[in-house]
């Protein structure tokens, strides 16, 4: 298993408990470093996604699984719901196809009038909104834990500092990591943002790449969290995989805002000063991006590299929900790096993505809302690497 994420950790679990052993390396000194450690700690209802994907359909019951397993495992978690907006008139449209997907999808929510929004969230301004009741918020990172903490009890050989630096697949696999070379029967790959890449050193042409995406986060200050009671979600773009910056209360009390999203200027470009040539050159190589760029660079792109640049111009973008909060409401509070993965022809790939070899199961797109179908993914990766 290479990759110690939420989704290779709950992966790890799933084979474990089918009697396989497993081996999970993972590069850095953490569990749950990058995306997992960096996201909005949300627990999605599959609300947003093409009726009978796999994304809609892991939702569902990922959403139900993920919060189960937390209150067993002791990890905190609360199903508060959410409330997505519109903000005029123009947006009621979006948002009747939302709720109709919503049904679609099987996930509990209902159309309510701006009266009723306003019960829920007093500060709120819409002109209705779509309540959705089995969205939550989550310790993804607790998640994480209890995972390591059972996988070690079951005597999972876990490995920490330990990249996978070459991949020789045929009758079975071995891995070199620099200090040795680790034979298995099977490779699985959950690396995220190195998906792509762990697919090459296995001798895989990938048939979508890596483009990083950085989504930065303000929150409110403490004597602002009043203002927001629980979730508020604007209408998304439905050409976008992106839902738009949004308000979230926290499981400590406070009130992150975000993401945007912005280019990363490396895999793992937590910052504008973040920046990799070699990521850049790989980016830059790829015919998808500039295609993906014709697309989106004017007006989506430059908007959201402005409103990484300024406050004032993320927080109108938080006015526009509630309107209380101002410019000197807000403060910086690190961002995330989402892979996500691009075709060739500049399509983003909408649903996740999973390639396999014989003894290989590679993971090729996995961003939100992975993390709250890591288990119900992890069932189906088994599957493929138990009847391979």
């Amino acid at each position: 298993m290479v990759g110690g994420g939420i989704l290779g950790l709950a992966v790890a679990w799933e084979l474990t408990g089918r009697g396989v052993a497993v081996t999970v390396l993972e590069k850095e000194d953490r569990w749950a470093a990058h995306q997992t450690g960096h996201n909005s700690n949300v627990v999605h209802a599959g609300l947003y996604y093409a009726p009978g994907s796999a994304k809609a359909r892991m939702s569902v019951t990922g959403n139900r699984s993920i919060v189960d397993f937390a209150r067993a495992h002791g990890v905190g978690v609360e199903v508060c719901g959410k409330l997505v907006v519109a903000t005029g008139e123009d947006e009621l449209p979006a948002l009747g196809v939302l709720a109709q997907r919503a049904e679609a999808n099987g996930v509990p929510a209902k159309l309510i009038s701006r009266e009723e929004a306003l019960d829920y969230e007093p500060e709120v301004s819409c002109v209705r909104a779509l309540r959705v009741e089995s969205t939550g918020i989550i310790d993804f990172p607790g998640v994480c834990r209890a995972l390591v903490r059972l996988l070690t009890e079951a005597g999972a050989d876990l490995r920490l500092n330990t990249p996978a630096l070459g991949i020789r697949a045929g009758r079975g696999v071995e891995i070199a990591t620099g200090s040795e070379v680790l034979r298995a029967d099977a490779l699985v790959n959950c690396a995220g943002l190195h998906a792509d890449r762990i697919a090459e050193l296995a001798g895989i042409t990938p048939r979508a790449r890596i483009v990083p995406f950085r989504g930065e986060y303000y929150q409110l200050r403490p004597d602002r969290r009043h203002l927001v009671r629980g979730l508020i979600y604007p209408v998304p773009d439905a050409s976008l995989p992106f839902l738009g910056v949004h308000l979230t209360r926290m499981l400590d009390g406070s009130v992150h805002a975000g993401p945007n999203a912005v280019l990363a200027l490396r895999r793992e470009g937590y910052r504008w000063r973040d920046i990799s040539p070699a990521d850049l050159v790989a980016v830059a190589r790829f015919p998808g991006t500039w295609r993906l760029a014709r697309r989106y660079a004017f007006p989506t792109g430059l908007d959201e590299v402005l409103r990484s640049l300024s406050r004032r111009r993320f927080a109108a973008s938080l006015a526009r929900l509630v309107p209380a909060i101002g410019p000197g409401d807000i403060v910086r509070h690190g961002s995330g790096v989402r892979a996500q993965a691009l075709f060739a022809d500049g399509s983003l790939v909408s649903d996740f993505l999973i390639e396999t070899a014989p003894g290989q199961v590679h993971v090729l797109n996995a961003p939100s809302p992975a993390a709250t179908c890591a288990l119900e993914i992890a069932k189906h990766v088994s599957d493929l690497v138990t009847t391979s």
